[in-house]
């Protein structure tokens, strides 16, 4: 029996770097597929952004899961979006002893 609740389907994002031909780069976001997802959210803290301060709220994102070499799974420094919020994966682990569910523990930050 599932003990998730995974109802709240997901957009799995990974950067793509391109040159900008002034010597850097420009981050480009590309889909690797929807995940359907529950979502946990842990605690929160105030950090110093570039112009203003920023929430950081900690999330735990639960999804069946994927073997470790398909571009299905999850891994630290993609992202996942829900509309306009984005969650950025900071770790994956297995969620249960068979291996069935994935942990992904992800940080959202948003202006004050």
């Amino acid at each position: 029996m599932n003990r998730y609740s995974l109802n709240r389907p997901m957009l799995l994002e990974q950067a793509q770097f391109t040159q900008d031909g002034a010597g850097g780069h420009a981050t480009d976001w590309h889909s690797l597929g929807t995940h359907w997802t529950e979502l946990s959210p842990g605690p929160a803290r105030e950090v110093r952004g570039d112009i203003v301060p920023e929430g950081q709220m900690a999330f735990r994102i639960f999804l069946r899961s994927a073997p470790h070499d398909s571009p299905q799974r999850p891994r630290p420094g993609q992202r996942f979006r829900d509309g306009s919020r984005i969650f950025n994966i900071v770790a994956v682990s297995e969620a249960d002893p068979l291996g069935a569910f994935l942990i992904c523990h992800a940080r959202e930050r948003v202006p004050i």
